[in-house]
């Protein structure tokens, strides 16, 4: 492993040790006087990273520094094992179901924002491109959450690493001010979240009304940083056509969509890499069924599996199942995929030294993305049309949940059990696919996908609602208060529309006349979702290699 120079910046009163890895630096533990010691050392370390640690540790061990180094990420920390999780409270108000709210086990390697800065490797590299800790937080844990979050979301992949401090830990954080967690909310998503956030907060019960008005008068007083843009990384491995690339096959769940089915395999036969199987599933009537499949693509490696019951957990397990590859190529039954696509999905990987590759599906007559879904980072999706796993990814966290079996989200459930793991998920956007949005077949066939978001954003009378399905995830996941909220703000959501003034209005009042039934379906769709938690999750395990044919 090549030697870098990892300085010590030492926090806390007693005395730094020796360390034979760079530089120690003694800095009291603020805020204020950690962000002068970065800005007086950005420019003149010759340092590759900084290591930051609080002396009520113990000392560091330079052996597992190197070690961490040599981990896949661009910065690591401890900060779950050292009582992180699940803050700040208030950020529970903006974005309560989140994937990456969902904090892993402290006890495993995982990919966390919510990091500390009590025990943090941390690349000069990464600070001079996205910046420090932001000014007026008033404790280092706040100061260090809001960091966690910019980084994550700009593209710096963060790794948890428990092995990084001795366990268990001395000390743990205290409670942050709600000032400090009003700021974390005003400066990550905004003045607007930032009111939505006390408001909930106080109709909550949570706080009180007193406390919310001097919270948000003394937040802003500062104005809100801009966020730095996309991290560019170090280049990392490259990938070449080589002997011994590892066999992929293709899962593709179909029913009654063969005019986009086989212009799809059309495109399957001229990829770069090509697969080593292509498992179609077809779901389709026996009386509509096309019988010619087999015979028109004998050139393919097609494995065709018929079900006659549909369903898009049980197809799916049922390919992954009697699939032979070393990687398992998501991808939809009407997409148009690029002839790069799997070697672009392999590439990843490799960059990475991740198991999981996560593309993007642009749809056909959607605007464009939002910004972050333009630069790769850390994944917080999981899409079943467009993503590529290491077999072995799924040994861990099961094969799909029958409970989506005619619901949406799915592929959310499987995607927030792969990440629960511990396993690195990289998105990037320059791995596309063409999605067609087609109005027949699919989760169509069951009604699960009547009304999108975007149709609820462009139309007056529609609402977006959120599916059984999609409460019964909220519930296997995440708090009763992160459901409640998360099920407000989808309410509130029924108000939006893109447009002008004039369209805003209608919509408002369209809105709030239909607001009971909005909530009575809501309530409905609850109950409903919690009668599903008493007989599931019902996920099968895959068969390991050895069962395999």
């Amino acid at each position: 492993m090549e030697e870098r120079q990892v300085d010590l910046a030492w926090l806390g009163e007693a005395s730094s040790p020796l360390w034979p890895l760079g530089e120690v630096y003694c800095v009291p533990p603020e805020p204020e006087a950690l962000r002068g010691f970065v800005a007086q050392s950005l420019e003149s370390t010759t340092a590759s990273a900084w290591l930051f640690w609080d002396g009520s540790l113990g000392d560091p061990d330079p052996g597992v520094v190197e070690k961490v180094l040599a981990q896949p990420g661009d910065l690591w920390h401890a900060g779950l094992l050292l009582g992180t999780g699940g803050k700040p409270a208030l950020f529970d108000f903006v974005s309560p179901t989140w994937m990456l709210n969902r904090d892993p086990a402290p006890q495993i390697e995982a990919t966390s924002w919510r990091l500390s800065l009590r025990a943090c490797l941390l690349p000069v590299e990464v600070v001079r491109q996205m910046g420090f800790i932001h000014a007026g937080f008033r404790t280092l844990e706040s100061a260090a959450l809001e960091l966690g979050h910019r980084y994550i979301r700009r593209g710096v992949l963060m790794r948890h690493i428990p092995w990084l401090v001795e366990w268990p830990p001395m000390a743990r954080p205290a409670a942050l001010p709600l000032e400090d967690q009003l700021r974390f909310v005003y400066y990550r998503m905004g003045r607007m979240w930032g009111r939505w956030a006390l408001v909930r907060a106080v109709l909550s019960g949570t706080v009180n009304a007193f406390e919310a008005v001097g919270a948000w008068r003394e937040v802003c007083q500062f104005e809100r940083p801009a966020d730095p843009p996309p991290y560019v990384g170090p280049v990392r491995s490259t990938f070449s056509h080589v002997e011994g690339v590892p066999g992929v096959s293709v899962i593709i769940p179909t029913i009654d969509r063969y005019p986009y089915l086989r212009p799809l395999l059309d495109q399957l036969r001229g990829q770069t890499i090509p697969p080593r199987e292509i498992v179609v599933i077809d779901q389709t009537p026996g009386d509509r069924r096309d019988t010619m499949l087999e015979p028109d693509f004998t050139d393919l490696p097609l494995n065709l599996l018929i079900l006659d019951q549909a369903g898009q957990c049980s197809s799916r397990n049922a390919g992954l199942q009697v699939a032979s590859g070393n990687y398992i190529l998501f991808i939809d039954d009407d997409d148009e995929v690029p002839p790069d696509l799997i070697e672009r999905h392999l590439e990843n990987l490799l960059r990475f030294d991740a198991p999981v590759s996560c593309g993007t599906a642009h749809e056909v007559g959607a605007g464009p993305p939002p910004d972050d879904f333009t630069h790769i980072r850390a994944s917080d999706v999981f899409p079943a049309g467009n993503t590529l796993i290491r077999r072995e990814a799924l040994f861990d966290s099961g094969l799909f949940d029958l409970a989506y079996e005619r619901g949406a989200r799915a592929d959310g459930d499987i995607g927030m059990r792969i990440y629960l793991t511990g396993q690195l998920m990289i998105y990037n956007p320059e791995i596309s696919v063409l999605h067609h949005h087609v109005p027949r077949g699919g989760l169509r066939t069951h009604k699960a996908r009547a009304v999108t978001y975007g149709g609820s954003r462009s139309s007056i009378a529609v609402r977006h609602l959120p599916g059984v399905t999609e409460i019964y995830l909220a519930y296997r996941y995440f708090t009763p208060r992160q459901v409640r909220e998360m099920l407000w703000l989808r309410v509130s959501g029924t108000f939006s529309i893109r447009g002008g003034l004039g369209r805003k209005v209608l919509k408002a009042l369209v809105s709030f006349c239909l607001l009971p039934d909005t909530l009575w379906r809501i309530h409905l769709r609850r109950r409903k979702a919690r009668r599903v938690l008493q007989t599931y999750p019902q996920i099968p395990l895959l068969n390991p290699p050895a069962e395999q044919e």
